[in-house]
């Protein structure tokens, strides 16, 4: 599992693939949440708050319990030809009849090893899908899922969204104990939860605490939203589950809060509110489709915190909001007519306080979707109908072009081939099937020199490269390449076709 880890208030670190819990009886509030699963799970089998106004975790504790995964990942070491100069060879080469290579470097290949890390993860229907982190799954090669009742099974990857850091995996097997998923939005400050994983390898680990705030930001993705909550969470805990009294799954847990690296004090969970989105898009797109809206800012507080240190006595008429500093070109917003200044109060019907918010709401959007939009300019307010956009700034589906689309296999050039071409870097094509590549006119043997001007000297630069693309506003390839004979050709890909 990857652990990542950032300056947040001071020495403190912000470490990717943390939550744990412990239970109790304990006094609390009852929250009426929505289940939003689309497979009927059953409740709890008592009440989650008893007479005398004490809440009883037990029966939450014992029905996620079985709805939380281990997933052991693997990652295979790569394999790299790296150059090696022996410091005899000049000296001894000839003297013993080995024919001297005159000191020049040779290449050797190398294997990394192999990396082992280990996670957590949620089943969310009976027949095998799992949410956990990207952080988890995004980089393996091959994954082991082992349930409550110690079943084992393969698992493979569906999609995962870096933006959110989210991930959706699947195993074969039926009548899964799936967890029943409740409605994030309906969580109160306070409010006790559960989380539910397996730090340090320990299983079916359960912890307790209550929800210290809402809607946090700590820069770590592009998208966040978090539940904060002080339920303990340690390495291990990352991708599982955040309940509430009721047993329903409010939050997938991320990441914690330490000057040391383990719990001291606070974890931060994926809300389900942007979960459920994420998570049906890659099922139906195998991609998120991510609505745009087109505005960069922060948050009112913090810009007039920034206008009072220049010295500045700044006058929005609100406190709350997100005040709007810059407005991109041919995006939604600059359609319905938002300008830099301008103070986002409501979007589609809810209160705007802070960025984060926004974001959560917004992430809960296709492109597409028409939305209303509340803004204060100056003292009057505003209200204007925005249809949401994708990151190419139409309103089409985005399909994820997956390299096996491409239909090749590659490897770096040989030695023998940087020598008769005279070029020192590039990818042969050694293999091809029907795919873009084949379609566009590569054919075995062909070497891959430049993608978009990014230089192709591994395997691993044509991934990026097919991701970029992915990603970009004109989602297209531009490949340069070298026949064997030394023929320059080029070839065009446009991954919408």
């Amino acid at each position: 599992m990857k652990q990542t880890t950032k300056n947040w208030m001071g020495a403190a670190l912000l470490i990717l693939g943390s939550s744990a819990v412990t239970g109790a009886v304990v006094r609390g509030t009852a929250s009426n949440s929505q289940p939003l699963s689309p497979e009927p799970v059953a409740a709890p089998a008592t009440p989650a708050v008893p007479v005398g106004g004490y809440v009883d975790l037990t029966s939450a504790a014992e029905s996620a319990v079985g709805s939380v995964v281990y997933i052991k990942v693997t990652q295979t070491g790569k394999t790299q030809r790296v150059q090696v100069q022996d410091p005899f060879s000049d000296f001894f080469g000839d003297f013993f009849g080995f024919g001297g290579r005159g000191g020049q470097p040779q290449q050797r290949e190398y294997k990394q090893p192999d990396r082992h890390a280990a996670g957590s993860g949620v089943i969310i229907s009976n027949d095998g899908y799992i949410v956990t982190n990207n952080h988890v799954v995004g980089e393996a090669d091959e994954i082991e899922v082992k349930l409550n009742d110690n079943r084992e099974f393969k698992g493979r990857i569906i999609g995962c969204d870096a933006t959110t850091d989210l991930a959706l995996i699947k195993i074969d097997a039926k009548d899964l104990p799936a967890i029943k998923i409740g409605n994030s939005d309906d969580l109160k400050l306070g409010q006790w939860v559960l989380a539910v994983g397996n730090p340090f390898n320990l299983t079916s680990t359960v912890t307790a605490g209550i929800v210290s705030a809402k809607a946090r930001t700590l820069g770590a993705n592009g998208i966040e939203s978090f539940i904060q909550t002080d339920a303990a969470i340690n390495s291990g805990n990352s991708g599982g589950a955040l309940v509430n009294e009721k047993g329903e799954l409010v939050g997938i847990n991320a990441m914690l809060y330490s000057q040391t690296g383990s719990y001291s004090g606070y974890g931060f969970a994926i809300p389900t509110s942007i979960m459920n989105k994420v998570v049906a898009d890659l099922k139906v797109y195998g991609t998120v489709q991510r609505a745009i809206l087109g505005v960069q800012g922060m948050d009112v507080s913090n810009w007039i915190d920034n206008e009072k240190a220049k010295g500045n006595d700044p006058d929005l008429d609100v406190v709350e909001g997100v005040y709007v500093d810059k407005v991109s070109d041919a995006s939604a917003a600059e359609e319905a007519g938002l300008e830099k200044g301008d103070v986002v109060t409501e979007f589609d019907g809810k209160k705007v306080t802070k960025m984060s918010e926004l974001q959560e709401a917004i992430a809960q959007h296709r492109p597409g979707d028409k939305v209303n939009i509340t803004y204060k300019r100056g003292k009057k307010e505003h209200k204007v109908n925005v249809t949401l956009r994708n990151t190419q700034g139409t309103t089409k589906v985005m399909e994820e072009v997956d390299l096996d689309q491409m239909g090749v296999a590659l490897k770096p050039i040989s030695e023998e081939e940087q020598k008769s071409l005279s070029i020192d870097y590039g990818l042969t094509i050694t293999a091809i099937r029907n795919g873009k590549m084949k379609t566009a006119g590569a054919t075995k043997g062909t070497i891959i020199l430049q993608v978009n001007d990014q230089k192709m000297k591994t395997v691993e630069d044509w991934e990026e490269a097919v991701k970029s693309a992915n990603q970009s506003t004109d989602r297209t390839l531009w490949i340069k390449a070298i026949t064997p004979s030394g023929r320059k050709v080029s070839y065009v890909i446009e991954l919408d076709e």
